[in-house]
């Protein structure tokens, strides 16, 4: 059975960090490439970042680059997505999602990122 589990959500206040993790099972978590979204309330799901198979590539939403890192550790089926500096506006569901080359994807159920004082 495919899962993709988020944790590490919860309360931050703005300029503070937190460090939210993705694990992967029932499939060959190396093969695919992960990336995390986020859906904030009323709006519709945005790409977030982005990494490839062997970490080599690495892209981010242009409202997150330089805040964000995201990082993989394929021995222990990891995803990781590094939030600095966080900003009201990041406030959503984040959800990891994993994409194999032939168009295979499965989505994680989510963890909840809220930005207040």
């Amino acid at each position: 059975q495919v899962q993709l589990v988020e944790s590490g959500g919860g309360l931050v206040q703005p300029g503070g960090s937190l460090r939210l993790s993705c694990a992967g099972s029932g499939f060959t978590f190396n093969n695919y490439v992960m990336s995390w979204y986020r859906q904030a309330p009323g709006k519709a799901r945005e790409f977030v970042a982005i990494i490839g198979i062997s970490s080599g590539s690495r892209y981010y939403a242009d409202s997150v680059e330089g805040r964000f890192t995201i990082s993989r550790d394929n021995a222990q089926k990891t995803v990781d997505l590094q939030m600095n500096s966080v900003k009201s506006e990041d406030t959503a569901v984040y959800y990891c999602k994993a994409v194999l080359s032939g168009g295979t994807e499965y989505w994680g159920q989510g963890t909840q990122v809220t930005v207040s004082s």
